[in-house]
């Protein structure tokens, strides 16, 4: 049966696929694949595609209390020839359905069902022969440590990971997970869905708004001002992420990770909380990015916000700048040139 391709609230060109996945104990999970293709050229047929990344399918996964709305980034993409797509995963935006505790999981090995069908409605199949395009990860968040633990487990399936600031360790340092981490676990165990103290107190929030030229068409109810309510099971399966990536990866692709140059906590509004990292301490990220496996380029971008592509204009200028060079460097043919503003 043909694939029924829906308008996405994003307007042209992005369209929207909801992909079933079963039920649980609080009824019908979706995961829904947004797309974005690159323009054929015209007289491709006869000339053949010389751009860079015209065998290349992106697939995008956002972090937490999040989803895809960032429309520069897949024209970043689809600008060199590569179709793009971006995945909102069970029980975030475009996937949550009434009734559903948002985000939850207890086990991040979960979202591969969602990665799978993503995969699939690609026309990629990971049992079938190797598909001619090649396929290009990019995670933020904790989409990062999601996309690099899938990334592990399927060696051979991805040519590049990229992580936008990917939480790799926990917050407090690795000596206090493995300290936290059973009791977290018993928590887990007994109270899966007992609620942990908020920590977020909207700053960062409020560092995208006052950074920006333009404003963002975000859905509040998918992307909160506070994030959403973090539940004892969920951190349970976060923590363990984050055991497996100390004890070491083996990503057989290579892999970029972006990040800004230095972290903030956000105590009390300043204007400092503007320029870094306000959610993860980017210092510690650096050092667990090596973990990931025997490719990994880390590059530290100064005035960066956590989503480095959402930072004022010269930290965002910055990193699509290093982005594209690592890009072109790694699996294109050729750099197109990159003017001041263009992916605002």
């Amino acid at each position: 049966m043909a694939q029924e391709w829906d308008a996405d609230v994003l307007g042209e060109p992005f369209r929207q696929l909801t992909l079933p996945l079963g039920e649980d104990d609080e009824g019908p999970v979706v995961a829904t694949l947004v797309r974005a293709l690159a323009r054929r050229p015209v007289l491709g047929g006869i000339f053949g595609d010389r751009r860079p990344l015209h065998d290349v399918d992106v697939l995008y996964v956002h972090g937490w209390s999040d989803y895809f709305f960032q429309r520069s980034l897949a024209a970043y993409w689809t600008d060199r020839g590569a179709d793009f797509y971006a995945l909102d995963l069970r029980k975030y935006g475009r996937s949550i359905r009434p009734g559903q505790t948002p985000g939850y999981v207890t086990d991040l090995a979960t979202y591969d069902e969602d990665i799978s069908a993503a995969l699939a409605a690609m026309g990629r199949d990971l049992d079938g022969p190797a598909p001619a395009r090649r396929l290009v990860l990019v995670g933020h968040s904790t989409g990062g440590l999601t996309l690099s633990l899938w990334a592990d487990r399927h060696p051979g399936a991805a040519s590049a990971l990229i992580l936008n600031s990917p939480w790799l360790e926990f917050q407090l340092s690795a000596m206090t997970r493995v300290a936290v981490a059973p009791m977290i676990g018993l928590q887990a165990r007994l109270r899966p869905f007992e609620a942990l103290p908020q920590v977020d107190t909207g700053f960062y929030s409020r560092a995208q708004r006052e950074v920006r030229d333009t404003p963002l068409d975000i859905n509040p109810a998918w992307r909160p001002e506070v994030s959403m309510t973090v539940h004892t099971a969920w951190l349970h399966a976060i923590l363990a992420g984050h055991s497996r990536v100390a004890a070491g990866l083996h990503i057989d692709a290579p892999i970029c990770v972006l990040l800004s140059a230095k972290s903030e906590a956000p105590t009390r509004w300043s204007e400092e909380l503007t320029r870094a990292d306000t959610v993860l301490v980017v210092d510690e990220i650096a050092r667990a990015s090596l973990r990931l496996g025997p490719s990994v380029t880390v590059e530290r971008i100064d005035g960066a916000l956590h989503d480095v592509f959402l930072s004022r204009a010269d930290a965002r200028d910055e990193a699509y700048e290093r982005l594209d060079r690592w890009v072109m460097g790694c699996l294109g043919t050729r750099r197109l040139p990159l003017s001041p503003g263009a992916y605002h």
